[in-house]
């Protein structure tokens, strides 16, 4: 069985005294990779879906053009 740093959970929340210096910390590096991972991600899923759209787009307009050459 692995032994704990932390006899109990408020000890482990209140880190030896060092909480306000240790949680903010986590707080911000949890706001930061949310901020620089996230919107990229949901701009991608929008971009696949623009492209996709174009593609449609252009597949539709080649079909117009060669039956009117025809």
């Amino acid at each position: 069985m692995p032994e704990f740093q932390f006899d109990s959970l408020a000890a482990f929340l209140g880190m030896g005294g060092y909480a306000i210096y240790v949680w903010p910390v986590y707080i911000l590096f949890i706001l930061f990779f949310v901020i620089t991972v996230v919107p990229p991600m949901l701009g991608r899923q929008k971009l696949l879906r623009q492209l996709k759209a174009r593609m449609a787009r252009q597949d539709v307009e080649a079909g117009d053009d060669s039956e009117g050459n025809a």
